[in-house]
């Protein structure tokens, strides 16, 4: 396997050169067999892929998946840090470890995003520079994904936070989503650059300044309903409020669905205009499955990290493992520390205290 690499190594990765993924396959909802069965139709398309988990449960995996037998689960941990000192046999100890040391080089964590930080920043890493890692989530909307960050790495944010997210989430939609100029928005309670926080201002004001400067394509502020609106292709927030804004969408979308059905079953027009549209409606729903994405991406680490969401089935596993491979082929991490560092973003100072913690104090 390759050895660890540098985030300023930049570059692709030679199409030829087989990548590899670690998995940690505890977590799930549907448990560790459907994880299993994501990572054997990733491997059918070419990923070689780490599974770690308990073996007994994994079912027949096929070519291409090497199983590493580790069922100790840390999903439900709750102090996470303390955990995964203390517990190295965990599975996504083990598969971070894997990552850290060159052995795979990106990581699918099935559930728990408290344990997946821990366990990357004591084993991956933070990329030099790097105030706190991000979690980035391409939310599905018609025409265009929107990336929102940060979704729950962290609870508070600084302003210097806020503007390396920035930069992260532009370089993320450039390298991942193919958006060939990211405009970034940042989220607040009104579009005037005087409103939100004091955060928000401080941070917009810098993030107007890199505009200016031609590093950055910054919109200005952005609000709630602009996140599924298209004025922006990145939107930056604090980890509080990019979760609570993420976890109202999914609320709202899962009622506004299921109401749908609801009354297309309640009489016999509704199932006659249910059957006419049912072509387009599977369209619009397969356009909009966060499945599709993979799940949210950890930003800021020496390596790529992906999240995806606990309640994913197979088909939302392979995907995160396909867009981790993807991620890591075409150098994010790279990309991501070279925008930062064209832009003087990145921090000077080395982080002091414990690897584990969010904050750089």
């Amino acid at each position: 396997m390759a050895g660890s690499a540098s985030p300023s190594d930049r570059g692709s990765q030679d199409a030829r050169v087989p990548l590899v993924v670690a998995v940690d396959a505890n977590g799930a909802d549907m448990g560790p067999s459907e994880v299993a069965a994501g990572a054997r139709m990733a491997a059918q398309r070419g990923v070689h892929v780490l599974l770690f988990g308990p073996a007994a449960e994994l079912g027949e995996v096929g070519p291409g998946v090497e199983v590493i037998d580790a069922p100790v689960s840390l999903a439900k941990s709750a102090d996470p840090a303390r955990a995964v000192r203390s517990t190295p046999q965990a599975s996504i100890v083990q598969a971070a470890r894997a990552v850290g040391e060159g052995r795979a080089q990106a990581l699918v964590c099935a559930g728990g995003t408290g344990a997946a930080l821990a366990a990357c920043l004591f084993n991956v890493k933070r990329a030099p520079g790097i105030h706190r890692p991000a979690l980035a989530l391409p939310i599905p909307v018609p025409g265009s994904a929107v990336t929102l960050l940060d979704v729950g790495a962290g609870v508070q944010a600084r302003e210097e936070h806020l503007v390396q997210f920035a930069f992260m989430g532009a370089a993320f939609a450039q390298a991942v989503l193919g958006v060939a100029r990211p405009r970034v928005g940042l989220l607040s309670n009104g579009e005037e650059s005087e409103r939100g926080s004091e955060l928000v201002v401080q941070a917009g004001a810098q993030l107007s300044q890199r505009f200016k400067d031609g590093q950055l394509h910054f919109v200005g502020n952005v609000e709630g309903g602009d996140i599924v609106g298209g004025v922006a292709d990145v939107i930056v927030t604090d980890g509080f409020t990019g979760n609570i804004a993420l976890k109202l969408m999914e609320g709202v979308s899962q009622t506004m669905l299921g109401a749908i059905r609801q009354a297309a079953l309640a009489s016999w027009r509704g199932k006659l205009g249910g059957l006419l549209l049912r072509p387009s409606l599977r369209a619009f729903r397969d356009e909009i499955d966060p499945e599709g994405e993979g799940g949210a991406y950890l930003l800021g680490l020496r390596r790529l990290a992906v999240v995806p969401h606990g309640r994913f089935a197979r088909h939302g596993f392979a995907q995160a493992i396909l867009r981790a491979e993807q991620g890591a082929r075409k150098d994010v991490v790279g990309a991501t520390h070279a925008a930062l560092s064209e832009a003087s973003a990145l921090r000077s100072a080395p982080v002091s205290g414990d690897p584990a913690s969010l904050g750089d104090e």
